[in-house]
């Protein structure tokens, strides 16, 4: 009776683990004799043909894919890094500290430019940057902003025509939209009045890129700042009154990063995965993310380009979060501290 129970318990909790991501599933053939075990915060639909092109090369595999948000990404993995293999996430900084608390295998024999990866255990393999994706029916009577300034203006000038039509990443649950906003004000002092400004404005929070444009298409906001572009360019692509902006007064470009775990059970074929992920013969077009990582400026990087390096971790220390989320809620929830 006792192991019935137990049994029981444990078939629950596996359904439990089953049934808890916001997607789940198995690439390759029911007969493979070897499965690689993916967490990723990147949806299915963007990162299949990459899985799919492995298998074909890998036919014995086959690759359990299941997508989270990145911050319960990295909550998971540290909770159970023995049930992963390979770690994937666009919150560089989330990435970075894992691989700083020794949660990941150095992997000697891979090639990739040194500012492309950190200390052999991260390996950084498409460049993305956060757009402002507007409807182009709201804007119809002005001109298209250019710049976080002119956006400002535009807010100022007709409150109530935006109020409640801006979007944005809910900063306390999105891991990459705490890391955009760490590294937008660290770059000027504009997102602070713009985010008192949209805030003003009754602005929506959202925990991912996919949700925002999702409201984008339908009407539900017709600004959302922050979206990935890789998420922008697949949602827009066919719809005429989407318009992506990339800011010219700065833009902030992030590296998406994979890892391997250092508790997997699969560690030749996980190798085999990130070689797979940093070739340099994958384009853009077959990867249906951004630019390739490596296609990169070499030597001196942009400014704008987040690189992975110990000041990326810098408003990961909880009282420096806990600060900075204190003036974003002043700011965005019109919140005081």
């Amino acid at each position: 009776m006792r192991y019935l129970v137990t049994l029981v318990i444990w078939s629950f909790s596996l359904s439990a683990w089953a049934q808890d991501w916001e997607d789940q599933q198995i690439f390759g053939a029911e007969n493979s004799t070897k499965t690689l075990r993916i967490t990723s915060s990147t949806d299915t639909a963007l990162f299949a043909p990459i899985i799919e092109d492995f298998i074909a090369q890998n036919p014995n595999v086959s690759v359990e894919y299941m997508v989270t948000s990145t911050s319960d990404l990295d909550r998971r993995f540290r909770l159970h890094p023995h049930r992963f293999d390979i770690v994937i996430s666009s919150a560089m900084d989330l990435q970075l500290k894992l691989a700083n608390d020794n949660f990941a295998l150095p992997l000697t024999n891979i090639t990739h430019p040194s500012w492309a990866q950190w200390r052999q255990s991260l390996f950084a393999f498409s460049a993305e940057s956060a757009t402002i994706v507007i409807n182009r029916l709201a804007f119809a009577d002005q001109p298209i902003p250019e710049t976080r300034q002119d956006l400002i203006k535009i807010l100022r000038s007709q409150p109530e025509k935006f109020r409640g039509k801006i979007g944005t990443y809910d900063i306390r649950q999105s891991g990459l939209g705490y890391l955009f906003a760490t590294q937008d004000a660290r770059t000027s002092e504009t997102f602070w009045r713009l985010m008192e400004v949209m805030g003003g404005l009754d602005m929506r929070l959202y925990c991912c890129s996919s949700d925002m444009i999702k409201d984008l298409t339908d009407g539900t906001i017709t600004v959302a700042y922050n979206v990935l572009g890789s998420y922008a360019s697949v949602q827009v692509e066919n719809k005429e009154n989407l318009h992506i902006i990339v800011p010219s007064d700065f833009s902030t470009t992030m590296m998406r990063t994979a890892l391997v775990s250092k508790k997997t059970l699969q560690p030749k074929i996980a190798e085999a995965f990130i070689r797979h992920l940093v070739k340099p013969e994958v384009t853009a077009s077959d990867r249906m993310l951004s630019q390739p990582a490596w296609k990169l400026p070499r030597g001196d990087i942009e400014p704008s380009i987040i690189s992975l390096e110990p000041a990326l971790i810098i408003y990961l220390d909880a009282l420096k979060r806990k600060k900075f989320l204190s003036a974003w809620k002043s700011a965005v929830i019109q919140e005081l501290p």
